[in-house]
């Protein structure tokens, strides 16, 4: 069974009194390995009352991305002074042994958790993931399709932001030739998964494929245009033909003489699939920037 987060820290070690003695092994060094919320407070202070718990709850839930440290004020005024606190609540956040953020008072607990989730996101420690979505990316590339799948949507349980998790779980879904499922994920993708270059590589990639699926024969086409090479329609067929045998190159160079031919043609249809490929190579894929080095010379004409 795959085990993520196997480095998050126990929660009873999230949250920890320190003083001018320790102060610096548990704000300062341990921030060089977790970042650490600093709340200043003291026992006399109302609105400290309400921020202290509504901090440790939010780090809490963080899942050990962070860890919180609370300064009583009357007990260390040394680290008040060096840290320039002048009214409290007051509350700094440490990443790699450096203050990185800061706020005072009281906020609502919505605000708290974005300060949380923010500092929480510097964390270094991804918990295994990133070892863990390369580990069924290898599985999907041995074939082993239903194990992948399983791996990736473990990983999504960990982090359901992580757009390289839902493009493998994706990716595993075809090739178990599941198509209503794949379809439904796509549907349902996260917001803020959907304004991923991995996602618009992932769409694209589905409607190419798509595409080619009624494309036709290469041999068949390429006869078509050595009659007519004019025959747009069959330039495009072939162009969606030979992205289905994997000849990217070929494809876009078809692209690009159709397009060459009659840039309005169906719509623009030449230069839409073109910027599809382009979406699905991914921005540093060398084909990619060369197609749209040449695309763009032709636009500009």
């Amino acid at each position: 069974m795959l085990e993520l987060n196997s480095g998050a820290a126990p929660a009873d070690d999230l949250i920890k009194d320190t003083s001018e003695a320790t102060f610096m092994a548990d704000v300062v060094e341990m921030s060089k390995e977790t970042p650490v919320i600093v709340d200043f407070w003291a026992p006399w202070c109302g609105p400290c009352k309400t921020l202290g718990p509504a901090l440790e709850d939010a780090v809490t839930k963080a899942g050990g991305k962070v860890r919180m440290v609370k300064v009583n004020v009357d007990e260390n005024q040394s680290i008040a002074g060096q840290m320039q606190v002048q009214s409290i609540p007051s509350v700094f956040a440490f990443v790699d042994g450096k203050p990185v953020d800061a706020f005072q008072g009281a906020l609502p607990p919505s605000e708290i958790k974005k300060f949380v989730d923010k500092i929480a996101a510097m964390n270094k420690d991804d918990g295994g993931l990133e070892e863990a979505i390369a580990m069924a990316e290898d599985m999907l590339e041995a074939g082993d399709a239903e194990d992948a799948a399983q791996t990736f949507a473990a990983i999504l349980g960990e982090d359901a932001s992580s757009a390289a998790a839902f493009v493998g779980m994706v990716k595993s879904h075809i090739a178990l030739g599941d198509t209503e499922r794949t379809q439904q994920l796509m549907d349902d993708a996260p917001e803020e998964i959907t304004k991923t270059p991995a996602f618009a590589a992932l769409k694209a990639q589905l409607e190419l494929a798509a595409n080619a699926v009624d494309a036709g024969e290469v041999a068949g086409l390429k006869a078509k245009l050595e009659a007519n090479a004019d025959d747009h329609q069959s330039r495009l067929d072939l162009a969606m033909a030979l992205l289905g045998g994997d000849d990217a190159e070929a494809a876009i160079n078809e692209l690009l003489e159709l397009f060459r031919r009659d840039r309005e043609w169906n719509d623009a249809a030449a230069k839409e699939q073109l910027f599809k490929i382009f979406d699905s190579l991914g921005p540093l894929d060398a084909l990619a920037k060369t197609g749209r080095r040449k695309l763009s010379s032709m636009i500009f004409l």
